[in-house]
């Protein structure tokens, strides 16, 4: 049995928590434990976000409860007047997060039959304890900036052994079933890797950067239209010359693709080529016809391959 960080995090951090709230004489303090339970989030900036909900939530319970048992008293009734109106405003708001643990508190009022300031002040202690605790547990990240680097590395030594695959098996009528399995588990990959620099840039609460979060938003896009290209070999009969010349593109970008590769040599020598074949003459039958459009196809999605990278490349320049 595998037990990870947050779990051990908690652990620790909510027995801290009811023991602050024992140490203050608080009533119901084993609520500061629960709330801490519910709030260590996997991230820095997801367990502020967090906190803050729930003690913006607690503010609005609070005055609703307030509200609707001034008015009806401390029942039944008065109690599902404030859920009607409560959890709606909480979705609107966006705090919906804290209604389930700001309505527990709210029964301590309905139980006590109290509003007393010294109450009100005792259910605030307890929220601000609990997420204070989950805060304080959820300073120390470790950091994957170096398991991030590697994704890119591997993402890249992916994506030219695909390419470089594609060049060799184009024309060939075979093999590009097993590269289309191969281009799923690469999306597959960088999804995760995607995922992985999403919570490192969460944890990084005071210089936000969504860099490598694009960085593998970019190679996403690419690798889908690498498998769109694909579909679109696997019905393509070129001629030699230009199954050579595809295949000098193929190989080229397949030696030069890198995270600081702004993509313009490459699109030169597409455009290059597209205008040559565009003073070729024009097909004789129906098959050479599919084939010529088949082609401009894939030079259209091969473009849009590299003009991704290169619209990515402007954008962190800027």
């Amino acid at each position: 049995m595998k037990i990870g960080l947050r779990t051990i995090k908690t652990a620790i951090a909510a027995p801290i928590a009811l023991v602050i709230a024992n140490l203050l004489g608080l009533e119901s303090a084993t609520a500061a434990a629960i709330i801490t339970v519910l709030s260590v989030t996997n991230t820095k900036r997801s367990t502020a976000k967090t906190a803050w909900n729930r003690v913006i939530s607690l503010t609005l319970a609070t005055a609703i409860a307030a509200l609707f048992f001034s008015l009806f008293g401390f029942n039944a009734f008065s109690f599902g007047l404030y859920l009607l109106l409560f959890i709606p405003l909480s979705v609107r708001l966006k705090v919906a997060e804290g209604i389930s643990v700001s309505s527990v508190l709210i029964t301590h009022f309905l139980a006590s039959e109290s509003l007393a300031p010294s109450l009100i002040l005792n259910e605030y202690l307890l929220m601000i304890i609990g997420v204070g605790c989950a805060l304080i547990a959820n300073i120390y990240m470790p950091n994957t900036e170096k398991k991030i680097k590697e994704d890119q590395q591997v993402v890249e030594v992916m994506m030219k052994k695909l390419l470089a695959k594609m060049s060799d098996s184009l024309n060939q009528n075979a093999g590009e079933e097993v590269l289309l399995q191969e281009c799923l588990s690469l999306a597959d990959f960088v999804k995760q890797a995607q995922k992985r620099a999403l919570n490192f840039e969460e944890n990084r609460l005071w210089s936000p950067n969504s860099y490598y979060f694009e960085y593998f938003a970019m190679r996403r896009l690419q690798v889908k239209n690498l498998s769109d290209m694909l579909q679109v070999l696997i019905h393509l009969n070129a001629t030699e010359n230009e199954a050579q010349e595809l295949r000098a593109l193929f190989t080229f970008t397949s030696q030069t693709l890198a995270e600081d590769n702004d993509g313009q040599e490459i699109l030169k020598k597409i455009d290059e080529t597209y205008q040559r074949y565009r003073t070729k003459d024009l097909p004789e039958n129906r098959e050479a016809f599919e084939n010529r459009a088949m082609l401009f196809h894939l030079f259209q999605l091969f473009q849009d391959f590299i003009e991704i990278k290169a619209g990515f490349y402007r954008e962190i320049q800027r």
